[in-house]
């Protein structure tokens, strides 16, 4: 998938201007990089556009995966967001969403199993059959 329809796809999602949908989808990326570890994070990275992947690069500093819950990613993400933790969560789900359209070759079924159970909330819509590329 490329940048540009990446954006779009999470824009639709999230009902928000496409450069929101940016600052969303990186925020949220970020977060998913604390949680990732680095050789997850590198695998992640390599089906994303470069725009997207730069965040996923791993660092000395990132390289191994900080164990939070569900309910800190979507409080670090409100953070990074500026949004309250629901739209986080929301925002969360919608780039969850378009990460499984993106990826290819079961990685995304390898990052979901780097997450505990109490992210199924977040991951679920990904999962769903019906989860598929939506055209505005």
């Amino acid at each position: 998938m490329n940048y540009d329809t990446f954006v779009d796809q999470v824009a639709w999602r999230t009902g928000t201007a496409p450069q929101r949908a940016v600052e969303l989808t990186l925020a949220t990326l970020e977060t998913l990089a604390e949680r990732l570890t680095g050789g997850e994070m590198l695998d992640l990275a390599t089906q994303l556009p470069r725009p997207l992947a730069i965040v996923l690069r791993p660092t000395p500093h990132t390289e191994a995966a900080d164990r939070f819950g569900a309910a800190e990613f979507v409080a670090r993400l409100a953070r990074r967001g500026g949004v309250e933790e629901p739209a986080a969560r929301d925002v969360a789900r919608a780039v969850f969403v378009t990460l499984r359209e993106a990826v290819t070759g079961g990685e995304f079924d390898e990052l979901i199993t780097q997450l505990p159970r109490d992210y199924r909330d977040i991951v679920e819509p990904a999962l769903a059959p019906g989860a598929t590329l939506r055209r505005a």
